[in-house]
């Protein structure tokens, strides 16, 4: 049996999605399906259990299991429950890290390119402690999945006893099909595409940096298919562990992001750029690129697809239509 956390959620939904069409029907996910609508990101798949968080210990008591796919976690940027962020995102994965550990069982986690903070370090997926230790995340979240990555690395530079496998992924911009749930939290394309779709204005931001266009603010947007290919080749070369980037490697820009979409559709681009706010003028990230070469050094092949033909698969094949789930 495989245990996907976070299994209800967008990442872990297209996660347990893959499994199943690989022919694994033995995926039991730990989550809380709320009233959300998260459960439509599962009504195709077939499970082999639906844990409660709280109830994972106990459930996990006397088990065997290939491996675990942790991507559960409080995801949201703006969160400020601290207590709650580092019980959800920092404690509950060291339980699970010391779990895996004990049974030997292979580990995959997200981490986030959230821990880059403003990216004055850089993008690079350097894993030794001192980069690491360098990093200065800019939100909540950021921190919180920087602590994790910062207790596993520590671990392994101490040559302590670590799961047989374990690979954190630093997620950049990922966008795809079942991320409706998480409202403000969801790609912009998903965010205004019933704007695009029936002719309304899209605003984006204006640049307020000299030498930057209005809407060419740049992100390294990854289709979910990109990211869960990456997972997927993980678990089936346990020789490789570690930490890794997974982007791109190709920042594009929000207007790009927009233009795809129109086109997509054959529609005629309406967008407007509009003042940053002022709150969060002087904090805005203008620019995030991951660095690749770690993750292709350790044998992955699988490519990623380029910004135009991402869009199109995501607004032809789902949100430009009735059925909007995997």
């Amino acid at each position: 049996m495989l245990l996907v956390t976070g299994g209800a959620g967008f990442i872990g939904s297209n996660v347990v999605a893959a499994l199943n069409e690989a022919g694994r029907a033995d995926v039991a996910i730990c989550d809380l399906v709320g009233d959300s609508g998260k459960w439509r990101n599962l009504a195709k798949r077939q499970l082999a259990d639906i844990v409660p968080p709280a109830e994972l210990p106990a459930w996990l008591n006397g088990r065997r299991l290939d491996a675990v796919i942790h991507m559960g976690a409080i995801s949201e940027t703006t969160a400020t429950d601290g207590d709650l962020v580092i019980e959800t995102n920092f404690r509950f994965s060291m339980r699970l890290l010391d779990w895996c550990t004990a049974h030997a069982t292979p580990f995959i986690y997200a981490s986030s390119a959230a821990t880059y903070g403003d990216g004055a370090q850089g993008f690079a997926d350097d894993p030794s402690l001192s980069a690491l230790k360098a990093l200065r995340p800019m939100n909540l979240y950021g921190w919180s999945k920087h602590l994790f990555d910062m207790a596993v690395i520590e671990r392994a530079s101490r040559g302590e006893k670590l799961p047989p496998q374990w690979a954190g992924l630093k997620f950049f911009n990922v966008f795809g099909p079942n991320e409706y749930h998480k409202g403000t939290m969801m790609s912009v394309l998903a965010r205004r595409f019933d704007d695009i779709k029936t002719g309304r204005v899209v605003e984006l931001f204006k640049s307020h940096r000299d030498g930057i266009a209005d809407g060419d603010q740049r992100r390294d947007f990854i289709y979910v298919d990109d990211v869960v290919r990456v997972v997927m080749w993980l678990l089936a070369t346990p020789s490789v562990s570690g930490l890794f980037n997974v982007g791109t490697g190709k920042a594009r820009s929000f207007r790009d992001l927009m233009l795809s979409a129109y086109t997509a559709l054959g529609a005629a681009p309406n967008i407007r750029y509009i003042d940053m706010p002022v709150s969060i003028r002087d904090s805005y990230q203008y620019f995030t690129q991951s660095e690749v070469d770690r993750l292709q050094r350790a044998g992955y092949n699988g490519g990623f697809t380029a910004l135009e033909e991402a869009v199109g698969l995501y607004v032809k094949g789902y949100l430009d239509s009735p059925d909007r789930y995997r």
